[in-house]
C-alpha cells in the first residue's frame, strides 16, 4: 500500500482546520526559529505555551494507556488465571529451554510446567523419530522416570516391530524408501491437567497432526489426523517426568475443502519447517 492509499499522501483525502489569525497548528511542521520568535515571525510566548500544552497532553495520554496495567512479564502465573479478558495473554513461568536431542527439560514444579512437560513429550511420542530403533532408545530415557524406561522400551519396540514398519513404507530402521519421506509431525492445541499434586500430574494433550509418506509412489499417503494424549508425570530429580501415556481419537473439526498439497510440496514442508519447543 503507498501512503495515498490510507489518505496521509493526497491532499483530497486529508482534513483542514483553519485557526483564528495567530493561531499556531501544534501537529503542524515547526519552522526554524518559530519556538524561540525572530523570522518565523510568531509571539514566542504564544508558540511556547502552545508546545507545553501538547506535551501535557502527551503525557496525560500515556498515563491513562498504561493505568491499572499491572506487570505484565508473566512472572505470576496466578495473576492471570480466569483472567477473561485476556485470554490469549501470555502465562506462567519463565519458557524452557532446549534439552538432549531437542527435547525439552527443566520444567518448573507447577501445574504449568506439568502441562508443557507433557506437550512436549507428546511432540516426541508421536513424531517420526520414535519409529527409529536407535533413536527411540535415546528418547524413551529422556522423557519417562527412570524405573519405567525398560517397561516402555519394551512395548514400543514391539508396537514398532518390523513387521508395523512394513506397512507404512518403513525399513527395519525406521526409514522411507529412496524418494519418498516419511512423516510424523505432532502440533499440541491445548492441555489440561486432570489431577495434580506436588508429587504426580495427569494430563490431557489435544494434539492434531500430519502423518503418512510424501513422495509420487507412496501407497500411504500423508494425512491430517486428531487426537488426544493423556500422560501420567511425576516429580523427580527437580524436573517432570512420564509414568505412561494413553491415546484416544478427537476431538475433531469439519474437515475443509482446501485442496490438498502435492507430495514433494508436503515432503519440502517438512524439511523446510522446524518445530518448537512448547511451555506456557
Amino acid at each position: 500500500m503507498s501512503l495515498g492509499d490510507d489518505g496521509y499522501g493526497d491532499d483530497r483525502h486529508m482534513t483542514r482546520t483553519r485557526l483564528p489569525d495567530g493561531e499556531v497548528d501544534p501537529y503542524a511542521p515547526a519552522r526554524r526559529g518559530g519556538i524561540r520568535g525572530g523570522r518565523g515571525g510568531r509571539p514566542a510566548g504564544r508558540s511556547l505555551v502552545t508546545v507545553v500544552g501538547v506535551i501535557v497532553l502527551l503525557i496525560a495520554a500515556i498515563a491513562f494507556a498504561n493505568r491499572g496495567g499491572g506487570d505484565s512479564d508473566g512472572s505470576d502465573g496466578a495473576s492471570h488465571k480466569g483472567a477473561s479478558s485476556e485470554p490469549t495473554h501470555p502465562t506462567g513461568v519463565k519458557p524452557v529451554e532446549g534439552g538432549a536431542g531437542g527435547i525439552a527439560s527443566g520444567f518448573a514444579h507447577s501445574e504449568q510446567g506439568a502441562q508443557s512437560a507433557a506437550a512436549n513429550f507428546a511432540v516426541a511420542l508421536v513424531s517420526a523419530d520414535i519409529l527409529k530403533p536407535a533413536r527411540r532408545h535415546e528418547i524413551v530415557p529422556q522423557i519417562f522416570v527412570t524405573d519405567k524406561v525398560g517397561e516402555l522400551q519394551n512395548k514400543l519396540d514391539n508396537a514398532y516391530s518390523k513387521d508395523f514398519l512394513a506397512k507404512l513404507g518403513l525399513n527395519e530402521n525406521g526409514d522411507a524408501a529412496k524418494g519418498l519421506t516419511y512423516v510424523s509431525r505432532t502440533a499440541p492445541i491445548g492441555t489440561k491437567t486432570t489431577q495434580y499434586s506436588d508429587s504426580a500430574a495427569t494430563v490431557e494433550v489435544w494434539c492434531t497432526g500430519v502423518f503418512g509418506t510424501a513422495g509420487t509412489s507412496s501407497t500411504n499417503p500423508v494425512a491430517n489426523d486428531w487426537f488426544t494424549m493423556t500422560i501420567t508425570l511425576r516429580w523427580v530429580d527437580n524436573d517432570w517426568k512420564a509414568e505412561g501415556f494413553s491415546q484416544k481419537d478427537g476431538p475433531a473439526p469439519v474437515n475443509s475443502d482446501r485442496r490438498a498439497s502435492t507430495a514433494d510440496e508436503i515432503a519440502k514442508a517438512v524439511e523446510q519447517y522446524g518445530g518448537f519447543t512448547y511451555a506456557r
